[in-house]
């Protein structure tokens, strides 16, 4: 077989390869990239001749990798990293001079806390950064992050992740929410009441907070009917701000909502919430991560809490 031309292969097509290896489809791939869908398809045509393969067939759901590909990946893989670290200066990552893409994940209550600030200090200092900030499943994070599909994720831990590198953001309390003028929770939230009304909570599968909270339950001999799962704090505001659900969730999340919630104790005792910054730990490696890292840490530890008042 005839050797081909290196020059033929540029940083470009080779993140693509990689988008598409990850996202299995064009569209995504283009979103991951902050490239339009064209552009996508016309280095994957590029590769395509480079490499004297599909690559990547079409199916009915994106597309899929061939043997070709597969073989490729992780090449492509240390290719992309390696080319990373080198560009990365001696004395450090510099944002301003930076022109990477970093892939957070984490909830709305998170993105409200740390990404306008950092937006804004990224426009200020002249950088070229691109965030992606995705919402994603708790229970399959620390394996994306493995895989290299998030840089940073941001999550609820009632303990630290042993799985993935992490520093604490902040440590709060979980409280009961529920409407302004709620029937049977006005003045505070009882047993009797809390575990008689119908509780929405964060539906990412498998809830630790929610598994706990019935054993607690189970332990005084009561029940609660959980009635609705939805995927963010603001949908769960929206709803109990328009029935009588309740759900528990950590105060500082329930004071930024303070002008349609009542907030109140839970009638019985239940550890802490506590957000924590994670990031797989070959990133310890990787200059711009660790500076990502260091600067979500710092936002959100600067940043007052949502209010003054305490759940009463």
């Amino acid at each position: 077989m005839a050797q081909r031309d290196i020059r033929s292969l540029d940083v470009g097509m080779l993140r693509t390869f990689d988008a598409l290896m990850r996202e299995r489809s064009v569209s995504r791939a283009a979103t991951r990239l902050f490239l339009s869908q064209p552009a996508v398809s016309a280095s994957l045509n590029r590769l395509r001749d480079t490499f004297g393969d599909p690559l990547f067939t079409r199916t009915a759901h994106g597309v899929e990798p061939t043997a070709r590909a597969q073989a490729l990946a992780g090449q492509v893989e240390r290719v992309l990293a390696d080319l990373s670290a080198m560009l990365e200066p001696g004395e450090g990552f510099d944002p301003a001079a930076s022109q990477r893409i970093f892939r957070i994940s984490g909830g709305d209550y998170a993105s409200h806390l740390l990404l306008p600030r950092l937006a804004n200090e990224l426009v200020a200092s002249g950088s070229r950064i691109r965030i992606y900030w995705e919402t994603s499943s708790f229970l399959t994070l620390t394996e994306r992050l493995r895989k290299g599909d998030f840089d940073i994720a941001v999550l609820p831990r009632l303990q630290p992740p042993s799985d993935c590198e992490s520093e604490l953001l902040y440590e709060d309390r979980y409280v009961v929410a529920v409407r302004l003028g709620h029937p049977t929770m006005t003045r505070q939230a009882t047993l009797d009441a809390f575990c008689e009304a119908p509780h929405v909570f964060l539906g990412y599968g498998s809830s630790a907070l929610d598994d706990l909270i019935d054993q607690v339950l189970a332990r005084l001999g009561r029940t609660r009917t959980m009635s609705v799962a939805m995927t963010s704090f603001g949908q769960i505001v929206d709803l109990l701000a328009q029935t009588d659900h309740v759900a528990v969730m950590p105060l500082r999340v329930a004071e930024r909502f303070r002008h349609l919630l009542a907030v109140h104790p839970l009638p019985f005792e239940l550890q802490g919430y506590r957000s924590v910054v994670c990031w797989n730990r070959r990133s310890n490696s990787d200059a711009g991560v660790l500076w990502l890292k260091d600067a979500l840490l710092r936002i959100g530890r600067d940043a007052p809490a949502e209010g003054t008042a305490s759940a009463a």
